[in-house]
């Protein structure tokens, strides 16, 4: 019988594999490589949701019945998941050295998910306050907020290395950069404010400056801070590309920091 152990092992691999078709594309220069590319991203983004899914029915079944959402094995998947996700439906305006990156980041969460000791991935009853429809909302927002960060932070770092033929333009990685900003601080703030009230269902309060809440409003004020000088400042070319890699060292705070460092109302998700 076919596990979601299984087909989440397959999609790992198949992460390794656009891996190497991506180098090899970069070695060789042929097109036909990326159509290949593509769809092999299209069929791991599916094989992956469908192992998320099954995970999910697996938790029924072991009487749990919940999303697989709430542990660090299961947010490092869907992290991943996510992270496809908006390759998927930035494809028309992403180059291949971003999708590269940004495909290298999902193998990497997936690998650490699959191969770290220290990473439980069994299915876990949920505690009390994760029994929340909020959950999913919240969780869901989040992932793909990070993911647009990802993306931000990759064209960040790759105005700094431009050369003609592999990274695009400044003007081109600009663009990308702020589109992928909108869709983050727009999802990282539905994030929050879900979280907000989840925060009042479950302990009685919209705001109790817990690490993972303190870091997550950071990381807000950073993008806005971002948008502002954009629209207000004018500001533009590195000076945006420096504050997009500080604004994501902030997500990863946020994500891994807090929960490796330091302890509050989030440290279930350890």
């Amino acid at each position: 019988m076919i596990t979601h152990d299984t087909i989440l092992g397959i999609s790992t691999i198949l992460y390794l594999a656009l891996f190497f078709l991506y180098v090899l594309y970069f070695a060789v220069g042929k097109k036909g490589i990326l159509r290949i590319a593509w769809y092999c991203l299209v069929a791991t983004f599916a094989i992956q949701a469908g192992g998320i899914g099954l995970r999910w029915v697996d938790s029924y079944r072991l009487g749990m019945g919940h999303a697989p959402l709430s542990n660090y094995y299961e947010s490092l998947i869907f992290f991943s998941w996510s992270i496809s996700l908006l390759v998927i439906v930035m494809r028309k305006r992403l180059y291949p050295v971003i999708t590269f990156t940004a495909m290298t980041a999902s193998l990497a969460l997936m690998a650490y998910a699959s191969l770290s000791p220290g990473v439980e991935r069994g299915i876990q009853p949920l505690i009390p306050a994760l029994q929340s429809n909020w959950l999913h909302v919240h969780v869901i927002t989040c992932f793909v907020a990070y993911a647009a960060f990802l993306v931000s932070f990759t064209c960040g770092g790759l105005y700094f290395f431009q050369s003609r033929g592999v990274v695009p333009p400044g003007q081109t990685l600009e663009d990308i950069n702020y589109r992928s900003i909108i869709i983050g601080f727009s999802m990282l703030t539905s994030g929050i404010l879900t979280g907000a009230v989840w925060a009042h269902y479950a302990w009685g309060s919209y705001w109790s400056w817990d690490p993972k809440e303190t870091w997550s409003l950071i990381t807000w004020i950073v993008y806005a801070l971002i948008l502002h000088l954009r629209f207000a400042g004018g500001w533009r070319g590195k000076r945006t590309a420096v504050l997009s890699i500080a604004g994501f060292m902030s997500v990863v705070m946020t994500y891994f920091g807090v929960n490796f460092f330091l302890v509050g109302l989030h440290s279930y998700a350890t």
